[in-house]
This record gives structure tokens, sequence and C-alpha cells, in this order.
């Protein structure tokens, strides 16, 4: 995702990336956060990732250290065998992966952010696009990026794809429903079109659907059916940074919770699920993580509440056991601005938008160790 530091221009063509290799290089450094920078935002999605490792020390995030065996996270922080590309994309083509769901064939399925774009990838790397999603008026304007801008995504039971899509405009913004095969995608929840719509989880068993806003701080709940929205939080732990981008942005539904990450402020939020399933109700958060850097994405390791999160600025991936978050990938396992992660089984598949590097998308997949 590009951020633009007025809501009245456009990134378009060559200009916007002059402008994004002008911020990558500023960026290089601390990355201190401000409203003139470009930041990738998520989308949404399980045990602990194999890599090279952190070097095991409490709460910030450490440097990565050597490899471990057998793949294991040790007590030390450090991990065993590395990523694997799946498949390399064309950023030229518009082809930066934001979100990303597992298929039970290993096939994962893509939506690019710049082209409005559905895709599947098959474990060999074929890519096949199942849909585009339609352009808003020449002159719509996103909230926070200015392009249309393509983000979460999750599947139900039988295949059927659910997105996220924010246009600035009425009649686009909210969530679209597509089918396992692709064909005609349609609007099956309106969400207001001065937010952003970000990040996607599926509650199958209670049949809702929640969806973070990363541009108003709040997240929003919808019956994965069809129909009204309502505003499900707006706790302040949700907010931007004031001198931030996005505020709240991974979203997963674990455990009885629905836990939710702030890409400017490095937290993630647990926020217990109480009511009736039909209109469940946000319990008051509690901050299970925090220091973690600007991320994205997480997916759950397994039953407990280990998790992974997308260090999306610094092409890392964290793994957080106890609040404490351990790097177990970086950019020398080919990692490009990470945005969304799912699990399927023994595996962690991982989108690589390179939104910063602007050199290699991609979608990579790393063993789950035990």
């Amino acid at each position: 995702m590009n951020k633009s530091s007025s809501s009245s221009r456009k990134f378009t063509g060559a200009a916007a990336l002059i402008v994004l290799i002008g911020l990558y290089v500023a960026h290089a450094g601390a990355a201190p956060k401000g409203a003139d920078r470009v930041a990738p935002v998520s989308s949404p999605g399980g045990d602990e990732l194999s890599g090279p490792s952190g070097d095991g020390k409490a709460g910030k995030v450490g440097e990565v250290g050597e490899v471990g065996k057998d793949g294991e996270v040790g007590k030390d922080g450090k991990a065993g065998p590395r990523a694997r590309v799946t498949v390399r994309l064309s950023i030229d083509s518009g082809q930066q992966p934001e979100g990303i769901v597992a298929e039970p064939d290993g096939s994962v399925v893509v939506t690019f952010a710049p082209t409005r774009q559905i895709a599947r990838i098959s474990p060999s790397g074929e890519v096949r696009i199942l849909a585009t999603l339609p352009a808003p008026p020449p002159l719509a304007e996103t909230p926070a990026v200015g392009e249309p801008y393509l983000g979460g995504i999750v599947r139900d039971g039988k295949g059927t794809l659910y997105v996220t899509y924010a246009t600035g405009t009425a009649e686009l913004t909210g969530i679209w429903r597509l089918a396992a095969d692709g064909g005609v995608p349609r609007r099956i929840v309106a969400l207001p079109a001065d937010g952003l719509p970000n990040g996607l989880a599926l509650d199958a068993r209670a049949r809702q659907l929640y969806i973070t806003d990363s541009f108003t701080g709040r997240v929003w709940r919808a019956p994965s059916a069809g129909g009204a929205a309502a505003v499900w939080s707006a706790d302040p732990g949700l907010a931007r940074h004031p001198e931030g981008f996005a505020g709240a942005n991974g979203i997963r539904v674990h455990a009885g919770a629905v836990w939710v990450t702030n890409h400017d402020r490095g937290t993630v939020l647990r926020f217990p699920v109480q009511g009736p399933p039909s209109a469940p109700v946000a319990g008051r958060p509690e901050q299970v993580a925090d220091g973690l850097g600007e991320i994205d994405d997480l997916v759950f390791t397994g039953d407990g509440d280990t998790f992974l999160v997308a260090g999306v600025t610094d092409s890392r991936v964290l793994l957080v056991r106890g609040g404490e978050g351990v790097p177990v990938l970086n950019e020398k396992d080919g990692l490009q601005n990470p945005t969304a992660l799912d699990r399927s089984g023994g595996t962690v598949h991982i989108a690589g938008s390179a939104q910063y590097t602007l050199t290699d998308p991609q979608v990579l997949s790393a063993a789950v160790p035990r």
C-alpha cells in the first residue's frame, strides 16, 4: 500500500515510482514515523515458523541470529530451514500481493492491490487471475492511499472468497465475494467511503466477518452472507499514531477472541468475543504484545497463543510468544516487505509486496516447526 502525504493527490505511473524510491532510501535507517512517508498495509489470515532467527532477547526486536537445526525454535530464538520462493512476481505488472489465503491443495489466493486483481497461485508457481474488481471513477480518491486498494482476503469451507476493497466511493467500498473458481465478483457489504477497509477475518462458526479500517481505527462486523455492517470496536488502541499512517491492520479470530495488529504502534490487541453468535460484542481489549515495529498481518502457529507477525517495513517475520517478539525470517531469506501470512498444516505462506524495496514481489513458504 502506498501512503500519500496529501489526500487530494493521487500517485500514478512514474511519479509514484519516483516518490516511493526516494521514501525508501530515506526509510532505510531508523524508519521514523511521519505523515510524508509511504507505508504498506495488510491483509488477513497456526505454530512457529522456521528460518534465520532473532537474538532471543525479550521485549524489543533483536538482530538476526544463526540458523538452528531440525526446524526448531528454541529458547534462544534460533530457527531452522529457511523460506522457499513459490513464485517471483512482476512489479512492472502491478503484481504486488497484499492479502493471502491458503487452500487445501497447497495453492494460495492473493490480492494484487495495485491492479485490483484476485489471483490463484499453484504450488508450482503458476499464476491465474480469477477476477478484477471494477475501477472507480477517475477522480475518486481512496483515503490515505489515493489509488483503489484491494486488501485482505479470506475463504470459507466451500472455497468462496471474500476481499476488502477501498475506493473512496460509496458505490464500491466494502466487502466483495467471489466464487472459488472465479467469475464476477459481487459486493455483499457496503462500508463508508471515508475509511480504508483492510484486514479481514472470518468466524465461520458464527458466520461473521470482521474488518479493520486502518484509516479511522475501527473494527467492523458484518454477516458473511452479506448485509449491513456495524462498528464492532472503536477502541483507542486501534487508532493511528498522531504522526503515523495506519492503525488497525491485521486481524484474526482465534480461541474465542478477535486479535488485531496496529501498524503504527507495533502492538497486538486481543478482544474477547462476547454475546450471542448472531450479534457478538467486543469485550475489553488486552494488549498482548508491543514494541514490534511497523507490522501488518498475523497468523497463529497452532491452538495456543503463539503467533507470527509480518514486520512489513523491515522485511521480517516475527515469532511472538508470551508477548516477546523474535525475528525468525528476514531479507536474507528473500523477504520483500511482507504484508500477509497464512498457515496450512505445517506450512506458512508469506506475501511479499516489495512496497519499499520495489524490486522483487513474491510469494514464499516456510516450514512450521514443532
